[in-house]
This record gives C-alpha cells, sequence and structure tokens, in this order.
C-alpha cells in the first residue's frame, strides 16, 4: 500500500532522460514475446535473493563512506525506476513516500537534493521491511508500464536502470563484505565451508603477443552499453604483450617478502604516502595469523589460496607490483584489443563462489585465462572521455561523464559480477587509492 507523507515534497523535476543507442536485442526479443515483465522481474528477484538473508541491522550500518548500506541499495535502485520512468510514464502513478526521493537519491543533482552519502547509514527509519513492501509497490507499478507497450526510449530507460541494479547487486556485495570484516566475529554472508585449493599448484605464467594496429575500441552496434563506452573509435596500439593470467597470491607474497611495502623507489608518491599514512603490508582483508595469512571473504576468514588472483589490491599497490617486476600495467586499449578476441566467459557471481578462482591452463600456450570475471583488473589509463563523447542530455548524463577526473579504469569483471553484465568494453572506474573492490591486476611489456 502506498504511503503518502504529509512533508513538503523535494524538487524532483528535470527528469527528461533519452537513450541515443539502440535498444538491445534481449529487449527487443522480450517485447515481442511479451516477457519484458520477467525480464524486468528476474534482476530484481536477483537483489532480492542477494539481501533476503540480512538482518535490519545488517542492512542499515554504513561501515564507511565509499560503501553504502544495503538497505539503501535496495531503495535506490527501486528509486532510480519510480523517478525516471513511473513519475514520467505510468498515468495516475502514485508515489510510495515522497521523502524517498530525498532520501534515496544518489548524486542527480537535477533531480534535487539528497541524503549525504556519508550519512547513509543514519537512516533507520524506513525499515528494511518497509523497504521490501516499497520495491513491491513499484514492482507492480513497472509491470503495469511494461503492459503498455512502451515506445523505444522507454525500453532504453527500462535496460538502463536493470544495468543500473546489476551494479548495485555488485556494491552490495562488496559493502557487505567490507561491513562484516569490521566485526571482530568475522561473519559469513555465504556458507563459511572452505573451498577446494587446486593441488595442482599454480598456473604457469606465459605471454600472448600482439602486433602494431590501428584497433577500432568502444561500443557501436547492438547491444546494451554504458554511454561512456563510446563512441567507438580508432586508437594506435604499439607492438605489446600481456600476461597470460592475473598476479597470483603466490607471486604477491614474493613481492612483500622482499620488502615491496617497504621500498619507495617502487611507489608513485602518492601512493607511497597513502601506503604509510595507513599502514599498507598487505593486501586489503589479509590478517596474519600465527604466521599464516588468512583473508576475510564474503564466506568468513579464510586461508590465502596461492593459485588464486590476488585481490583488493589498490591502483597505486597494482603499480608497484608492476614496477617490482619491471613490467607495467596494460592501457585500458591494450586490454579491450586483447579481450575482443576471446570468449565472454569466466567466475562470475553466479557460480556462487563469491571468491576469486584459481586460473586453469587451457589448450594453447598463449591463451589469455580468468580474463574475464575472478578480479577487476587495473589498468594504466585514467578514466577520460573517449573522442567525440557527449553526456546524454537530462539528469541521466549524469550518469558516468561527471565522474571523469581523478579515477583509473579497471576492466574484465570480478567474481561478485552478475553474469552477462559485463563485455570487452566495460569500462569500471576508481580513485586509485581504493582496495574494497575485489579489484586485482595483469602485466603487460612492450615489444
Amino acid at each position: 500500500m502506498a504511503r503518502h507523507s504529509t512533508g513538503r515534497r523535494p524538487d524532483c523535476e528535470n527528469r527528461v532522460p533519452k537513450r541515443s543507442h539502440p535498444v538491445s536485442q534481449s529487449l527487443q526479443s522480450a517485447r515481442r514475446s511479451g516477457a519484458l515483465g520477467e525480464s524486468y522481474l528476474k534482476v530484481r528477484n536477483e537483489t532480492l535473493a542477494l539481501a533476503r538473508g540480512l538482518s535490519d541491522a545488517d542492512a542499515t550500518v554504513q561501515s564507511m563512506e565509499d560503501a553504502s548500506p544495503a538497505k539503501w541499495h535496495l531503495a535506490h535502485t527501486t528509486w532510480f525506476f519510480e523517478t525516471f520512468l513511473l513519475e514520467t510514464q505510468l498515468a495516475g502513478y502514485q508515489s510510495f513516500d515522497p521523502s524517498f526521493c530525498y532520501l534515496f537519491n544518489s548524486y542527480y543533482e537535477q533531480v534535487g537534493a539528497r541524503h549525504p552519502r556519508p550519512r547513509r547509514g543514519m537512516l533507520t527509519r524506513p525499515s528494511l521491511e518497509e523497504v521490501w513492501t516499497y520495491r513491491e509497490h513499484v514492482d507492480g507499478a513497472m509491470l503495469r508500464l511494461l503492459e503498455t507497450e512502451p515506445a523505444e526510449d522507454i525500453l532504453n530507460l527500462v535496460e538502463l536502470g536493470l544495468n543500473h541494479e546489476q551494479q548495485h547487486q555488485e556494491l552490495l556485495l562488496t559493502d557487505i563484505l567490507h561491513l562484516f570484516a569490521q566485526n571482530p566475529l568475522r561473519p559469513a554472508f555465504h556458507s563459511p565451508e572452505p573451498l577446494a585449493v587446486d593441488e595442482e599448484g599454480p598456473a604457469a605464467l606465459s605471454w600472448k603477443s600482439f602486433d602494431a594496429a590501428m584497433a577500432e575500441i568502444g561500443h557501436e552496434g547492438e547491444g546494451f552499453a554504458f554511454d561512456c563506452e563510446g563512441p567507438r573509435h580508432d586508437a594506435i596500439i604499439r607492438p605489446f604483450k600481456l600476461a597470460s593470467r592475473p598476479v597470483l597470491n603466490c607471486e604477491w607474497l614474493e613481492f612483500m617478502a622482499d620488502g615491496g611495502y617497504r621500498t619507495p623507489t617502487l611507489w608513485l608518491s602518492d601512493g607511497w604516502a597513502i601506503a604509510n599514512e595507513r599502514g599498507w603490508n598487505a593486501p586489503f582483508y589479509w590478517e596474519d595469523r600465527a604466521g599464516e595469512w588468512q583473508v576475510m571473504t564474503l564466506r568468513g576468514m579464510q586461508p590465502v589460496d596461492p593459485a588464486a588472483p590476488v585481490c583488493h589490491v589498490s591502483y597505486f599497490e597494482a603499480d608497484a607490483f608492476a614496477r617490482w617486476t619491471d613490467r607495467r600495467l596494460p592501457t585500458e586499449v591494450e586490454w579491450e584489443h586483447a579481450a575482443s578476441l576471446h570468449k565472454l566467459q569466466g567466475n562470475f557471481a553466479d557460480s556462487g563462489r563469491l571468491r576469486p578462482k584459481p586460473p586453469v591452463a587451457g589448450q594453447g600456450d598463449d591463451e589469455l585465462l580468468s580474463l574475464f570475471g575472478d578480479v577487476w583488473e587495473w589498468t594504466q589509463s585514467p578514466y577520460t572521455a573517449y573522442p567525440r563523447f557527449k553526456a546524454s542530455a537530462g539528469a541521466v548524463g549524469e550518469y558516468n561523464g561527471k565522474f571523469m577526473n581523478g579515477q583509473y579504469v579497471l576492466r574484465g569483471g570480478s567474481c561478485v559480477t552478475p553474469g552477462g553484465h559485463v563485455r570487452a568494453t566495460y569500462r569500471n572506474f576508481f580513485q586509485p587509492d581504493k582496495r574494497w573492490q575485489f579489484s586485482g591486476l595483469r602485466l603487460a611489456d612492450d615489444l
């Protein structure tokens, strides 16, 4: 049942976003078959499945300013559909609670004022149960909207909203891990049963070489992509080689043993200052317990698996490691050029593992292993606009473009990325000191 606030409604106007790229084949097919509502509910129910085991306290606490409470993720993704679709497209729609526009707006200046991000954990009300009801209210209205055979620009917004929700599915998991890691009980989000360790040992490292080329980079044509993935453009590639797999925990242990965290010449100046200020001496979530390295995971505390990709390292750490090996990080152009030649498969969230998996050698010596899934891979490329990029008009134009400064690009997805969400052109981005994401690295070198 809808709730009606007696307070003043925040300014929530100017929400007229349109997408310039064509609707994806999957949504076109769903519209023709009458199954668009099923596609919508599938993504929404996947979010519910992730959060169903959380208590109201689990879902309310904010463990740091970079993280958001699970309850906020659940409500914000719902606010997106209510704000950008229902209130403008569904005749007679009544908002669940007008105050939610203020509480659950993230960063859309054109939509109106919003609750400060660092204080999202102070929202003890609404309760988690009320947020569930909010989601049900909006889902029912969205299904009614989808039954009206909406125009293509509306379908594009629905698709953007679903991909936005998948991003928050991943953020919900990363933020819950950070929250549980602050608890001295080290609770497990998933079954605490230890994962098997591959007795064959780490996959051997080899290199795949790439010739100089004028490569086409970025998204174009059918299928969904965020605006920052385009326009497609030509990029010059010099001869380079890419490591056959990500850097592994066993290799990171060697870096640590060789004084990697104590050698200033390996580090960028800002990275060295931050590493010392924050006392970095190992990847995030690692703990030395009686001489054995363990790591906090979504399955609770687990032994560090030597054969698995290193995870939860910042750009500064990744860059220092690459310098220690006398290699470098790939550019995002090099990464995408290599990834465009490989099948999009890997260890994603739908595997249920929720932890990086040791790479398994394939048939070819130059095969690139674990290119997708397991860990986001830092590149040396700053997150900036592609040639001819122009943000969309309206509030949705604030989605990616205004963050194009002070951040670095990561590629490939991780073990908590929803399956089917990433592609070779997908650009993730974070500030270089961030470690709570499932981020790792793959080495590159010049030829």
